[in-house]
């Protein structure tokens, strides 16, 4: 056990006890979201984190239905936006109306938008325009939005999880590099194995009503995320998470496939998102501390959406999610 830990024994129990509890929450998730238990888990780590994420994957794997489940589990107010070409800025953050009641000077009156929530679902998010999407922004990172110059806060917690169908596919926008530096993890999200999607056939096509158990509640789940911040970094996983960061960017010595294949890479937001995911992923796990090893299993999420490639490497055939791996392989 860390020595940190041994000087505050106090964080043990609290440790365990919520440890415990944000399995029971995955446990129901799963029992209704079928064949993603990584996506639930790394889903629960960006939350307990204090973060947001961005779920890629094609239409129909439940990405939706995630969103929905994880609001309930964890007793969180939840909106949903569906993000569509037309959609405009005022349609998420809200607008000031004229009121003219008799009698009384005329004023402005500010009409809250769905993104006043704990849990905003931005779905399909890249089917919207770019000046659309950057709205978001303000909220995501200050947690507050300005309206002809007035500031309005947004409850607590506040996490958005967008969802994004692949930029292959027709009418899609690529997110600007700002919001998606605002994502805490990008979690790619793909088919069920073959007995997760026979579960899930008998399960949706019955009569049965599938009831979930709200497990936590807001405040919960705010005691959590102070917990995660408490939760002792070892000297080795500090040093393996600047080290995969900073050799992510090209121009400081990491490599010559750094320099030769990546354009730009992640800035400083990176290690504070890998710190916290770690710490994360350790509470969930009923650990006391970190890992390298957690480092490795989280470099790829964190990393993917804050990287881009150049055209050297994309002539080459190389792949961002294969330079992250050998990046994090040589942490040892």
């Amino acid at each position: 056990m860390s020595t940190l830990i041994q000087a505050d024994d106090t964080i043990v129990p609290r440790l365990e006890a919520a440890s415990q509890r944000i399995q029971r929450a995955h446990k129901a998730a799963a029992s209704v979201v079928f064949g993603q238990d990584l996506v639930i888990e790394r889903a629960l780590i960006t939350i307990l984190s204090g973060g947001h994420a961005l779920l890629i994957g094609v239409p129909g794997l439940a990405k939706t239905l995630l969103v929905e489940t994880l609001g309930k589990v964890l007793g969180l107010d939840a909106k949903r936006i569906q993000f569509t070409p037309d959609l405009m800025p005022s349609d998420i953050i809200g607008a000031e109306v004229l009121e003219d009641a008799p009698g009384q000077r005329r004023s402005f009156r500010f009409i809250q938008g769905p993104v006043f929530t704990q849990l905003l679902m931005a779905d399909e998010i890249n089917r919207a325009s770019p000046k659309t999407q950057s709205a978001l922004l303000q909220a995501m990172q200050e947690h507050h939005v300005t309206v002809a110059g007035h500031r309005y806060d947004v409850p607590t917690p506040f996490h958005v999880l967008a969802t994004q169908n692949p930029l292959e596919q027709e009418g899609t926008y690529p997110l600007p590099e700002a919001q998606l530096d605002r994502f805490m993890l990008q979690i790619d999200v793909g088919y069920p194995d073959s007995s997760a999607e026979r579960r899930m056939l008998f399960a949706t096509t019955g009569v049965e009503d599938r009831r979930l158990e709200t497990i936590l509640s807001a405040q919960d789940l705010m005691a959590m995320q102070r917990l995660v911040r408490q939760i002792p970094l070892p000297d080795k996983v500090a040093d393996a998470i600047l080290r995969l960061v900073r050799s992510a960017r090209p121009g400081t010595g990491a490599g010559a496939d750094t320099d030769r294949f990546i354009a730009w890479g992640p800035g400083p937001r990176a290690s504070q998102a890998l710190t916290l995911a770690v710490r994360a992923k350790a509470l969930i796990d009923g650990r006391f501390a970190p890992s390298v090893d957690d480092v490795v299993s989280l470099a790829e999420a964190v990393l993917k959406h804050r990287m881009a490639l150049t055209f050297a490497a994309r002539a080459e055939g190389q792949e961002i999610t294969a330079l992250i791996g050998r990046l994090a392989e040589a942490l040892g």
